[in-house]
């Protein structure tokens, strides 16, 4: 990606970078694509010469963020997302790295793809771009991909996406040669055969829609199941998205037995609950479906002590022709790189989650999982940066989306706050007018 040669300083801000505690005023100095400098006095002495100020006052100044799981359509899917499309998307949310997952035509399952991946985002997009290979061969849940060689084509960790891995002998393969190479296994916790032909979260509001329930024991037991495996092989483990209060005893229970296990929760699940579905709302239709507001309470809680990791948008575009569909028939998936901020931004206005919390799940904690070079303001690492204007109200409208599809759950919502500037590399790649 093109680095900007002038250098930029960006002046006058607050400054929060969760990957060292620092909360302060200062200024950072981008230069020749990274970090120069940052802190309090910084830019008060000499600056190199043509340097470009850029004042920051009332705004936060903070690392670019890591979204950890997006569908892009690029192979095979490009009327859904393009590279393009998706990395403009991102950028307007303050988003400088997106983990794209395997669920491609072909998909991401052998080296090839993890280059044609890379290369292709490298022409088309304006934010980095990193793959989540297939987990199994061609997503079947049945034989392993070949771990070694995709790690080595660029590959940051491996998935089999919004499937699950039914069969635990592979899982336990899986995570045997994840410990031995060194990398991650997401994973999406359901069990398909206990959820059915569910659509929504199982209980009263669905009986209420006469919509089939899918119950939350289907994740809970997945996961457990999961962490048995974790304890066995001693493999790195990350749930993928946790949606309910008996995932979080779960989880709390691996911790305390010191497996290294973490866990990812959608911004749609700590935003909002089943009673957003309202009217068949199909936009509202997720996997894992919307859970109880006493787990996404729960959740919320999760993120705020640091049970849960990280925040993702769990991005997935999908078109009219499959959502304009009545609810039980309608594909899952909601957009969500250019609202993850903000609706996170809405657990900080409340006083449920901590600014620097919040940046740390979508920032610096992604960054640690995945061993990426961003998600901290430190001397030396990419000039990976999002500007936030914490204050400023905005209501979106889905006709400004950048999205190719316009599936977002918050039609019309009002927010407070949002990315005024993102920088990649030391170049603007967008910027709020």
């Amino acid at each position: 990606m093109p680095k900007d040669s002038r250098p930029i300083l960006l002046t006058n801000a607050r400054l929060i970078d969760p990957s060292c505690d620092l909360d302060s005023a200062g200024s950072v100095l981008l230069q020749n694509g990274v970090i120069a400098d940052a802190g309090p006095g910084v830019g008060q002495s000499s600056l190199p010469d043509g340097t470009e100020i850029i004042d920051c006052s009332g705004k936060i100044v903070a690392p670019g963020l890591i979204d950890m799981r997006a569908f892009i359509g690029e192979p095979g899917a490009g009327h859904r997302e393009t590279f393009a499309s998706a990395s403009q998307a991102a950028a307007s949310g303050g988003i400088t790295t997106i983990v794209c997952q395997p669920e491609t035509r072909p998909a991401i399952d052998n080296s090839a793809t993890v280059d044609f991946v890379l290369r292709r985002a490298r022409d088309t997009a304006v934010v980095n771009i990193h793959p989540m290979a297939a987990l199994t061969k061609g997503l079947a849940g049945d034989e392993m991909t070949e771990f070694g060689l995709l790690k080595a084509a660029g590959a940051v960790a491996f998935t089999d996406g919004a499937k699950s891995v039914i069969n635990a002998q592979v899982m336990r393969r899986a995570l045997t040669y994840a410990r031995d190479f060194d990398v991650l296994i997401v994973h999406h916790t359901e069990d398909p055969n206990l959820s059915g032909e569910g659509v929504m979260n199982e209980g009263e509001l669905a009986s209420r829609l006469g919509l089939i329930g899918a119950p939350s024991a289907a994740e809970a037991v997945m996961l457990e199941r999961d962490m048995r495996l974790v304890a066995l092989t001693g493999g790195r483990y990350h749930a993928a998205s946790v949606s309910c209060i008996d995932s979080l005893e779960i989880l709390r229970r691996a911790r305390d037995n010191g497996l290294a296990v973490s866990a990812s929760a959608s911004i749609n699940h700590l935003a909002l609950n089943e009673n957003d579905i309202g009217p068949y709302r199909t936009y509202l239709k997720l996997s894992p479906p919307l859970r109880t507001e006493d787990d996404r309470q729960s959740l919320v809680a999760a993120v705020a002590s640091g049970l849960i990791d990280v925040i993702m948008s769990d991005h997935n575009p999908q078109d009219v022709e499959v959502k304009r569909l009545p609810f039980a028939e309608a594909a899952p998936g909601a957009i969500g790189l250019e609202t993850m901020l903000s609706a996170g931004l809405r657990l900080v206005h409340s006083g449920e989650i901590e600014l620097s919390r919040l940046l740390r799940a979508m920032s610096t904690r992604p960054a640690e999982l995945l061993g990426l070079p961003g998600g901290t303001l430190r001397t030396g690492r990419p000039a990976d940066i999002v500007v936030i204007d914490l204050d400023t109200p905005w209501v979106l409208d889905p006709a400004d989306l950048k999205s190719q599809c316009k599936n977002t759950p918050f039609d019309e919502a009002r927010f407070t706050g949002r990315a005024v500037r993102t920088l990649v590399g030391g170049r603007t790649v967008f910027e709020q007018v």
